[in-house]
């Protein structure tokens, strides 16, 4: 009995491993700008500020497209820090993009997400049941 939960448990720990993996490589467009480019950008709160409201965006669709969190766009726009990296290369491209262009991109990581989402609670269901066979019903 104690095996077979065992085994149950290993094989649930590798499918979750799994699914955090696909969920962590998101979908394949990805926003991409030259280091000149990025070198030669010079992103100030008001600027990008700006640039999120010509997007026609919320703070936390920045966010998703940068790979960011709110808090870290608030923070950017209030000139608390700057951005850097990888979220900066993505702003850079976003300047280059236009809002038709940026829906598309926000539509395919959102249709990502439910996706994986949609998926994960089965796997955690599954689990609970199997684990109640395993042990039965403890008094």
């Amino acid at each position: 009995m104690r095996l077979r939960v065992s085994s149950l448990f290993k094989n649930f720990s590798a499918l979750d491993r799994l699914a955090k993996e696909q969920l962590q490589k998101g979908p394949k467009r990805r926003l991409e700008a030259s280091p000149e480019e990025v070198k030669a950008s010079r992103l100030t709160p008001d600027r990008i500020h700006r640039l999120r409201n010509r997007l026609g965006i919320s703070q936390r669709e920045l966010g998703i497209l940068t790979g960011s969190s709110l808090g870290a766009v608030l923070s950017w726009e209030k000139g608390k820090f700057r951005p850097k990296g990888e979220k900066k290369v993505a702003l850079v491209a976003l300047r280059k993009l236009r809002k038709r262009e940026v829906k598309k991109i926000l539509a395919e990581k959102a249709e990502f997400n439910a996706g994986a989402k949609g998926k994960r609670p089965e796997v955690k269901t599954r689990r609970k049941k199997q684990v109640k066979r395993a042990f039965g019903r403890r008094r």
